[in-house]
Parts: C-alpha cells; sequence; structure tokens
C-alpha cells in the first residue's frame, strides 16, 4: 500500500456532516460512531483532584507505575494470567498504541494481514507508515470470523509478517471463543506470524466471557483502550501488553513519538478500573439496545440484521434498497437526520451493499431512528 491509497475514515465524514446539521439546528440520530456515554463521576473526579493536587507533567513513556500495576491486576482478575507491568505501555488511546505495535514489530514494507470488513484505521496507518496489507476476507455465513484454513490459505498466497485481528471485532460485532482464539494464536506462531489483538471491545461481549490472547501465549501484542467500555473516547487513553522483545524498542519509540499519554487521562484511567458496577450496567443497556435495533433493521427489510454477539454494532445488508451505500447514508442524514456508517468505511470490495449501525446511544435515539429510516424508506417504494 501507499500513500495514495488512504481514504477518508467515512464514519468521522459522516459525524461531521451531523454535527453541521446539528449546528444548523436540526435533529441528530448519532448511529454513526461507537460513541458511548461518558465516564463515571469517580473517574472525572478523580483527573480534577490530581490537577488541583499538583502539576500534571509528563510521566514516563510507559505511563504511570500505579496505572501500570493496576492493569496487571486486571489480567490476573480477569483472564488468569501474570503480566509484568513492565511489559505493559499506557498510550494515546488504541490508535497510538496500533503505531507503536506496527513500528516496533516490523521492518518497513512488512505485509500484515487484516479481516475484510474491518476497522478503517487499519489500513490508513498501515498505508502511512509504507507497509503492505494483506486482507483475509469474512463472511457472514461463518458468523464474519476467520478460521484457521483462511489464514492458510491467505498465507499460501503471499505470505505476511503479521496477523490483526479484533475480537469482539468492528463492525460485525463478532466474538471469538477460547478454542476459536487458541487455535488462531497457535496458527500464527506456526507461521512465524506475529499475532497482534485487538482488544478494545473486550467487556463488550453478550455470549460469554472475553478471552484474551494472552491466555493462550506470552508472544502476541495486545491492543486495548479505555475508549469503548470505560467510554472515555475523548480522553484519548489506552495501553498496550507488549512481548519482553519488543518493550524496550517500542518504549524507546514512544519517547520521541508521543512522549508520554495525558497524567490527567491516566489518573482518571486508574479510578476507572474500579467502576466495573457501572460500565457492566452500561453494557446491559446496550444489549438491550442490540435487540432493539436488530428487530428494527430486520423488519425493515436488511439482510443479516441479526443481534451481534459483541461491541456496539449491526453491520447489515442494505441491498434490498441500494447498490450504494454511501449515497444511502449520505440520503438517509440529509432527508431524516439519522446517521449512519456506510460500508466502504470496513470492507472497500463489497462495503457498497453494507451499512453500520451503532446502538451505543440510547434507547429513545434507536426508537426515533428506526421510525425515521422507515419514513425514508416507504414514499418511493423501498419499504413496506
Amino acid at each position: 500500500m501507499t500513500l495514495e491509497t488512504i481514504r477518508p475514515f467515512y464514519a468521522m465524514e459522516i459525524l461531521g456532516r451531523a454535527q453541521a446539521r446539528e449546528a444548523d439546528g436540526h435533529s441528530v440520530c448519532h448511529l454513526e460512531i461507537g460513541e458511548p456515554g461518558g465516564a463515571p463521576s469517580p473517574a472525572v473526579r478523580a483527573a480534577v483532584k490530581a490537577c488541583i493536587d499538583r502539576p500534571m507533567g509528563y510521566t514516563s513513556a510507559k505511563g504511570m507505575r500505579p496505572l501500570r500495576e493496576r492493569l496487571a491486576r486486571y489480567y490476573d482478575e480477569r483472564h488468569g494470567v501474570a503480566v509484568d507491568p513492565e511489559r505493559i505501555m499506557i498510550t494515546m488511546g488504541s490508535s497510538s498504541g496500533f503505531i507503536l505495535s506496527f513500528l516496533g514489530a516490523f521492518p518497513p514494507g512488512a505485509r500484515i494481514a487484516v479481516t475484510r470488513p474491518g476497522y478503517p484505521a487499519y489500513l490508513n496507518i498501515l498505508s502511512s507508515l509504507h507497509m503492505q496489507v494483506a486482507e483475509i476476507p469474512v463472511r457472514s455465513e461463518t458468523g464474519w470470523k476467520p478460521t484457521v484454513e483462511d489464514i492458510e490459505t491467505a498465507y499460501a498466497q503471499a505470505p505476511f509478517d503479521g496477523f490483526l485481528l479484533a475480537s469482539p471485532a468492528n463492525p460485525t460485532g463478532a466474538v471469538l471463543d477460547a478454542d476459536e482464539l487458541a487455535q488462531i494464536v497457535a496458527c500464527c506462531e506456526r507461521l512465524g506470524v506475529r499475532f497482534i489483538s485487538d482488544e478494545i471491545y473486550h467487556g463488550l461481549n453478550y455470549v460469554g466471557r472475553d478471552v484474551s490472547a494472552l491466555e493462550t501465549s506470552s508472544a502476541p501484542i495486545v491492543v486495548n483502550s479505555f475508549s469503548k467500555y470505560y467510554c472515555m473516547t475523548g480522553w484519548r487513553i489506552g495501553w498496550l501488553v507488549l512481548p519482553e522483545d519488543l518493550v524496550r524498542r517500542v518504549e524507546m519509540m514512544a519517547q520521541s513519538l508521543f512522549i508520554s499519554a495525558s497524567s490527567v487521562s491516566q489518573m482518571a484511567a486508574l479510578a476507572a478500573l474500579d467502576e466495573r458496577t457501572f460500565y457492566d450496567a452500561r453494557r446491559d443497556a446496550y444489549a438491550q439496545n442490540r435487540l432493539l435495533l436488530a428487530r428494527g433493521l430486520e423488519r425493515l427489510g436488511f439482510k443479516g440484521a441479526r443481534p451481534s454477539d459483541g461491541a456496539f454494532y449491526v453491520y447489515v445488508d442494505a441491498s434490498p434498497f441500494t447498490n450504494d451505500t454511501m449515497d444511502f447514508c449520505i440520503r438517509l442524514l440529509e432527508d431524516t437526520g439519522v446517521a449512519t456508517t456506510p460500508g466502504a468505511d470496513f470492507d472497500r470490495t463489497d462495503g457498497h451493499q453494507y451499512v453500520r449501525f451503532s446502538y451505543a446511544g440510547t434507547r429513545e435515539t434507536i426508537e426515533e431512528a428506526i421510525e425515521r429510516t422507515e419514513r425514508f424508506l416507504r414514499p418511493v417504494g423501498r419499504y413496506g
């Protein structure tokens, strides 16, 4: 991939259009981005107190020791895995975590495999770093999950150096169970491929427990974030768990590329880790939203509108209504104020027939969005 392959992040483009409509006084139902509610008050109070009690200067490039120690305890409590805090690095959201992972683990021009559909920033970050991409298609018939055979076939066609996989996944909400993830990690190790586990939607699982790649092996890179389950998108705070061979190299890169993550956000994140009761209640609300949205979209005639297993998205086939979902999403926003994301964001080959709807908002927003979408589809015979 080259710099010419960088494309807009369409979810953010739609968000910009939606915010412009709101500025003009129009009502918008935001189903375009994974934007959960705000952080709990203990996290906010911790940040305010930190600012009052002491100057908020740089931390080490790895991040505050108490936060890294607390995250190490998180892995022990949630996954039964002992992680040395020295292997944990606090990052400016998952975005800087991906940059550090790619730069630290791979040589220039390396080829990294990702699933298609998948998170659009993967491709744009890799293009920006002058790295190559191998896309592994996943299908609704297999629950949008890659199999070992898919990986081996793709590797035989064009060998790759790394494989980046999210579970739960964006945009499909696909979740790997322990056996599925273990088989994929073992496959990568057998092929000599470094596995990167995107775990930023951990905590948002409606079908079972979250499984970390660290439960299988200490070799994977794990990327996580406080943005989704912890509702801290604007705080720009996340973390990496690195294998021993990468720790020092990535630390030196972080010292110059990012200096350190926000010290204020780190204090808020430390407090947020103890607020699981608050966050699990939010997750339970998302679980109800997912049923409401999937049933509504199925009733309207979207194909593949089933409740997702994780994250807070429904990825549906809109081909009964359009063969150009970019145009469809823009018109839906302009005509009704319902903001959604076209599938081209996640799949540059087949995304023209798909739309992603987010259910991270309120029940009321989703109910209103379904009603508006029904009115949009009905007048010209697209529905009913």
